[in-house]
């Protein structure tokens, strides 16, 4: 029995949740993950700076793993037999090694100190932090490749524990490695936070790999089939997903560098990353919804109408959780207990965080929206939406930095807010269509056995 199986039971609210809750927690603990960091930067020397140089950092290494983050969304719909994994495994090795020679080419210093000096306007001891802690992130975007692969491949097979369970690695490594160094060293604060992440990431890898090992023996001793996914295919398929998150990753670096030139630049850029890694608690079920919509939804529509009511749900709860944390004390007392910002960088953090009050359900929308556009193979709509969204950030960026003098932090956050807007609005019509997905030797998602 497929998930399309007309003869098969509605979808009910609580299958979606209970899919949905362990790669929320994945995600959660990812979320949490980044003020944890940043709360242990603010308590080391200088953690103004060390906390500007480890958000720049941050977002260089988002950007280089951008075009590989898809890769589970891709597993999740492709990895049908023996044929299918092989394929998509080699393409993402070669994407990894492509991705790590780039972010190795980017670290070369010349090439570094254009960016930092002329581009973003760093000052000199800043740049330097930011170059080194960059370094310690070179490994960064082949791990999260490889582990994503997995990941999709467990998600596909209906083992999205697992994915949680390799995400409970990574958060203790990242701990252990975190805390050690800061007990243990005088490294700055924005090295401690780097060599974190990144011993956490490769670790996370290694679980999702042993973790999907008996479904990939399966596979690969499974038969030859007649459909056959080529590397046309699948750069089909991926290549409109992966300018899909490298457009919206790429926002990062662009909101950095108009912060730079803002009002309190380097404040803005300190509070930012507290600023955002906060709210990414609240959307990281959101991030995780995508995934259950292309495993789940199938091309039943009376499962689609159940995927979108448990989102509209979430979406509802998650923004009023967030509201209700910052439009009270709560807000003040996380910035400045939790997150270890003076109460100086807590005044300015409080109204952009609040700016983003709204982002989780409109992330929770977005997931629905692409969920549904992957089902049908239309990926380069998502892609489109996204320039979309990236062009109206830039734009409001352009006009509160550049024309209303506002301060960087706060720009940024109205920025991201109506940019994120756009984006679902674009989508709204091409996610409510027909759906006619392109056989290409793409297999159905709607043929994913249950395990």
């Amino acid at each position: 029995m497929t998930l399309a199986d007309p003869n098969a039971p509605p979808l009910r609210t609580r299958t979606v949740l209970a899919f949905w809750a362990p790669l929320a927690a994945t995600w959660l603990m990812m979320a949490v993950e980044g003020p944890y960091v940043a709360a242990i930067i603010a308590r080391l020397a200088n953690p103004t700076r060390n906390l500007a140089a480890y958000g720049v950092a941050f977002s260089f290494a988002f950007m280089a793993e951008a075009p590989i983050i898809m890769m589970m969304t891709a597993a999740n719909a492709l990895v049908a037999d023996r044929q299918s994994l092989i394929a998509l495994r080699r393409f993402t090795f070669r994407l990894n090694g492509v991705l790590t020679a780039a972010m190795a080419l980017g670290l070369l210093p010349p090439v570094f100190r254009f960016v930092t000096d002329r581009l973003i306007g760093l000052p000199p001891d800043l740049a330097h932090l930011t170059h080194v802690a960059t370094t310690f992130l070179l490994l960064w975007p082949a791990a999260i490749g490889y582990r994503r692969f997995y990941q999709g491949i467990l998600v596909r097979h209906h083992m999205p524990r697992r994915v949680a369970y390799g995400t409970v690695v990574r958060l203790l490594t990242m701990s252990v490695a975190a805390a050690g160094l800061a007990a243990a060293t005088s490294l700055p604060g924005a090295y401690v936070g780097s060599l974190a992440l990144a011993s956490g990431v490769i670790a996370e890898a290694a679980a999702s790999r042993w973790m999907a090992r008996g479904i990939v023996a399966r596979l690969l001793a499974g038969p030859e089939t007649t459909t056959t996914l080529t590397t046309r295919d699948i750069g089909k398929f991926y290549f409109p997903l992966a300018l899909t998150s490298l457009l919206a990753i790429t926002v990062n670096p662009l909101v950095t560098f108009f912060l730079g030139r803002s009002r309190s630049p380097i404040e803005s850029l300190a509070v930012l990353p507290v600023v955002t890694g906060f709210v990414f608690i609240f959307r990281s079920g959101a991030l995780a919804y995508q995934e259950v919509g292309v495993a789940l939804a199938g091309s039943d529509r009376r499962r689609e109408r159940t995927i979108a009511r448990v989102a509209l749900g979430l979406a509802s709860v998650s923004a009023a959780a967030l509201g209700g944390v910052l439009f009270t004390p709560l807000g003040h007392a996380w910035f400045t207990r939790v997150s270890g910002l003076s109460p100086e960088l807590a005044a300015l953090a409080i109204w952009p965080a609040r700016v983003l009050a709204l982002l989780p359900a409109l992330d929770y929308m977005l997931a629905l929206q692409r969920a549904l556009l992957v089902l049908a193979r239309r990926t380069r709509v998502i892609t489109a939406a996204t320039a979309v969204e990236a062009v109206a950030i830039v734009i409001v960026l352009i006009v509160g930095i550049g024309v209303l003098d506002m301060v960087g932090a706060t720009a940024a956050a109205v920025a991201i807010l109506i940019g994120r807007l756009c984006g679902n609005l674009f989508l709204v019509a091409p996610a409510l269509g027909p759906r006619h997905p392109s056989r290409h030797g793409v297999p159905e998602t709607d043929a994913t056995p249950a395990a």
